[in-house]
C-alpha cells in the first residue's frame, strides 16, 4: 500500500525532532541547536546536533543525518512504513493509504488497536512480575547465583511468576478478560468447564521487547531442573518467534559501538554476557534462526557472529543459521560462526578465561565461507569421484543462495578446485534442468548422451504396494522378512521393534484393502514414540522431513521446534503439546496401532534419552529409503533433460553415485 507523499511531508513538519531524539539521547541546548553524544557511534565529546528549525539531525563525527522518520529507522531498526506508522501514532494521526479500501483501512486500524491493547496487558503483567521478584528470596538468589547484579536485572526488566495457579487474578480484576488469553498470559483448559490458569508459574521471567521497547511476550525459566526448563509465550498478534530476537532492544546502541552482533542460544546467555561486558548479545526465542532474524540484525550492524555449543545439536543449529544467513552474505558484510568447547556456554567461558580471551575467541570465529565448505563436505570422500560429486550436490544450493558479488565468484573457483571441475562447468552443472513450470519429458535419452532414465530401485513405491519386498507387498500389512512393524506371526505391542510389551495373538486381519502407512508416516511415528534420534539426524534429513508438504511437514517442523526449545520429550509430553493443533488428528491416527491400541505408551528398551537399538535401525532404514526415493525422482527428471541441458549427464552421474552410496548402506 502507498502512503501519500503529502502526508509524509505533513508528518515531518508536525513532528518535534528534538522530542523524538531526546527520548533516546541526552540533549543540551547549544545556540540555535541541541547537542549530544551520537547514538550511532562511540564518542566522548558531543558531535551530534539536532536542529529544531530544520527538523534535522546530523553527526559531524560519523556523518549520520536525517529527519524524524530516518532517526526511527536507523536507531529503532524499523522499516520505512513501520517508522511512519509509529511516528504518526505518537501524534494521533491516521496514516492514509492511497490504494486501500475502506474495509482494509478499518481492518488495519482494528489490528493496531488490538496490538496496543495486548502490549498494555503484557506491560502490566511485567510490572507485577518485577514486584514479585523483590518479594521472592528464591528467585533473587537464583539470579545472584548466576552472577547478575540488580542493575542488570532492572535493565532487562527481570521478574518472577509466583507458584499460584491464578496469581494474575490479583493484577487483572477481570480474570475472564479475553485479552489475557490472547496475550498468552492465561490458558483456558479444554476439559470440564474451561477453567483458566496462569501460563507462567514459579518461574523467573524475562520480558521480550520489540525494537520500540514494547513488551510483546515473556520467557520463563524454572528455578530447578523441572521440564520444560524454558517456556515461551505462544504466537500472538504482537509476538512471533520467527521474527523477534531477545535483547535486541537493549543491545541497539552496543551493536554499533562493538561493531557486531553476537547471536546466542538463550535468555541467560544474553543477560550474563551484558553483565560481563558484552551488551551486544541477542538470542533467538526457542526456534532456529530465520531469514527475518538475520535481516533485522543487519539493520543495526554489518557484522554478525553466531555462537553455538560444540555438540551435534549446536552444529545443526549453526547449519540452519547458515541457510538463513546466505542470502544476506554480501561483500560488505561479515558473518561468522563461533563454536564453544562442549563443556562451556559463553557465561562459563568468560568466568574461567576472562573477557579478553572470549573477545579473541570471537575474533577467530569461523567465517561463513569456510563453514559453508565444511558443512557441504561432511561425509564426502574427496579422494573419490563419488565423494566430489556428493560435495558438488551438497554445496550447489548454498552457493546459489549467495547474493551476486566477489565472495560468490571467489567461492565458485574454490569449490571448482575441490571437485576437480572448471568454474564454468560447475556453474553450468548447477543450472536448473528445466524452466519453472516446465515438465521434463519422460523418455529415455540416446545412448551417446549418457545413461538412460532410472526407473527406481526394486522396492520403489510405484513398483507395488507398501514398502516393497522388505516390508511386505500388497495392500495389507505384508509378510516381509523384517516384520518389525508388520511381520507375520505374533506382533509386539506398539509400533516397531523398539518397545517392550506383552506378546499378544495377532488380531484378525481386517476385511478389505487397508492402505499401508507411507515412509514419511512411519518416520513420524517412530520419532513421536522416541524423540531421541532427532538430534542425530543429518541436516539433509532434517530438510527433507521439514519440507514435506501438508500436515506431515507441519508436524516435523513442530517437532524440530519442540526439540530445539525443550530437548528430548516423551510421547506423553508431546501429546499434551499437540492439543488444539491442526495436525493433532493425523498424529493420533499414526499413534494408534492396527488393533486400536495406543502405540506411544510402551516402555522403551533403552536408557533415558536414547533410542532402542531396533527402533533406531528401523528409523535409519526408513529414512534412507526416503532419500533413495527422492533421488529416484531427481534422476528421472534429470534424464528427461538429456539433449537439452549439457550439464544433465554430469548431474545425473552425481545423483546416481549418491543413490548407490545410500543403497550400499541398507
Amino acid at each position: 500500500m502507498t502512503i501519500p507523499a503529502s502526508f509524509i511531508q505533513e508528518l515531518i513538519a508536525r513532528a518535534d525532532i528534538v522530542e523524538i531524539v531526546g527520548r533516546y539521547v541526552q540533549l543540551k541546548k547549544g545556540g540555535a541547536n541541541f547537542m549530544g553524544l551520537c547514538p550511532f557511534h562511540s564518542e566522548k565529546s558531543p558531535s551530534f546536533t539536532v536542529s529544531p528549525t530544520k527538523q534535522f539531525y546530523h553527526c559531524f563525527g560519523c556523518g549520520a543525518h536525517g529527519n524524524a522518520i530516518g532517526f526511527l529507522m536507523e536507531h529503532g531498526g524499523m522499516g520505512f512504513v513501520e517508522a511512519v506508522h509509529d511516528l504518526a501514532g505518537q501524534y494521533g494521526l491516521q496514516v492514509p493509504e492511497d490504494d486501500a479500501s475502506p474495509q482494509d483501512r478499518a481492518r488495519a486500524a482494528s489490528q493496531r488497536q488490538k496490538q496496543a491493547s495486548l502490549s498494555d496487558v503484557l506491560e502490566k503483567a511485567g510490572e507485577a512480575y518485577k514486584a514479585h521478584l523483590k518479594r521472592s528470596d528464591r528467585a533473587v538468589n537464583y539470579f545472584k547465583g548466576r552472577g547478575l547484579s540488580g542493575e542488570i536485572a532492572k535493565r532487562f526488566g527481570l521478574g518472577y511468576a509466583p507458584e499460584g495457579w491464578r496469581s494474575l487474578a490479583s493484577v487483572f480484576p477481570d480474570y475472564e478478560e479475553p485479552l489475557l488469553v490472547e496475550s498468552g498470559l492465561v490458558i483456558t483448559s479444554d476439559e470440564g468447564e474451561g477453567k483458566r490458569y496462569d501460563r507462567f508459574r514459579d518461574r523467573v521471567m524475562f520480558p521480550i521487547r520489540n525494537v520500540k521497547g514494547e513488551c510483546i511476550g515473556f520467557g520463563g525459566r524454572v528455578l530447578g531442573d523441572e521440564k520444560p526448563k524454558y517456556l515461551n509465550s505462544p504466537e500472538t498478534p504482537v509476538f512471533s518467534k520467527g521474527r523477534e530476537l531477545y535483547g535486541l532492544f537493549e543491545a541497539r546502541t552496543a551493536l554499533r559501538e562493538k561493531g557486531y552482533a553476537l547471536v546466542t542460544e538463550g535468555y541467560m546467555d544474553v543477560v550474563a554476557l551484558a553483565q560481563l561486558g558484552f551488551p551486544n548479545a541477542v538470542a533467538t526465542l526457542g526456534t532456529a534462526c530465520t531469514n527475518e532474524h538475520v535481516q533485522k540484525l543487519f539493520r543495526f550492524t554489518e557484522s554478525v557472529v553466531f555462537s553455538f555449543d560444540g555438540d551435534a545439536a549446536g552444529r545443526r543449529a549453526a547449519r540452519k543459521a547458515l541457510d538463513a544467513a546466505l542470502p544476506f552474505a554480501s561483500d560488505v558484510r561479515t558473518i561468522k560462526f563461533l563454536f564453544l568447547p562442549a563443556e562451556h556456554d559463553p557465561d562459563s567461558f568468560i568466568r574461567e578465561f576472562g573477557a579478553d580471551a572470549f573477545a579473541r575467541f570471537v575474533g577467530e570465529a569461523t567465517p561463513l565461507s569456510r563453514f559453508m565448505l565444511e558443512a557441504a563436505r561432511e561425509g564426502c570422500d574427496l579422494g573419490t569421484a563419488e565423494g566430489r560429486a556428493h560435495l558438488s550436490s551438497n554445496i550447489g544450493p548454498m552457493w546459489s543462495a549467495l547474493p551476486e558479488g566477489a565472495l560468490k565468484r571467489q567461492l565458485l573457483g574454490e569449490i571448482a578446485a575441490l571437485v576437480q571441475l572448471g568454474a564454468q562447468e560447475l556453474s553450468e552443472l548447477w543450472k536448473p534442468a528445466a524452466a519453472p513450470g516446465r515438465r521434463a519429458p519422460q523418455q529415455h535419452a540416446p545412448a551417446d548422451d549418457g545413461p538412460p532414465a532410472w526407473d527406481g530401485p526394486p522396492d520403489a513405491p510405484w513398483e507395488g504396494g507398501g514398502y516393497g519386498s522388505d516390508y511386505g507387498t500388497g495392500g495389507g500389512y505384508g509378510t516381509g522378512s523384517r516384520g518389525s512393524s508388520y511381520g507375520t506371526g505374533e506382533r509386539r505391542a506398539g509400533f516397531g521393534s523398539g518397545f517392550k510389551g506383552r506378546r499378544q495373538p495377532r488380531p484378525p486381519r481386517p476385511q478389505g484393502r487397508i492402505q499401508p502407512p507411507s515412509r514419511q508416516e512411519v518416520a513420524a511415528r517412530l520419532l513421536l514414540s522416541n524423540m531421541a534420534p532427532w538430534d542425530g539426524l543429518s541436516h539433509e534429513l532434517h530438510t527433507v522431513l521439514c519440507e514435506l508438504p501438508g500436515e506431515l511437514g507441519e508436524l516435523f517442523r513442530w517437532l524440530d521446534t519442540q526439540h530445539h526449545e525443550h530437548g528430548t520429550l516423551s510421547w506423553a509430553a508431546l501429546r499434551e503439546g499437540l492439543r488444539g493443533l491442526s495436525f493433532e488428528p493425523l498424529v493420533l491416527r499414526l499413534m494408534t496401532g492396527p488393533d486400536g491400541a495406543p502405540v506411544g505408551d510402551m516402555e522403551e528398551e533403552a536408557p533415558a534419552g536414547q533410542a532402542a537399538p531396533d527402533t533406531a535401525a528401523e528409523l535409519k532404514d526408513v529414512l534412507a529409503r526416503m532419500l533413495i526415493e527422492r533421488l529416484g525422482a531427481q534422476l528421472t527428471e534429470t534424464a528427461g533433460a538429456f539433449g537439452t541441458d549439457p550439464a544433465a549427464p554430469e548431474r545425473y552421474r552425481a545423483l546416481e553415485a549418491r543413490r548407490r552410496e545410500l543403497q550400499a548402506g541398507l
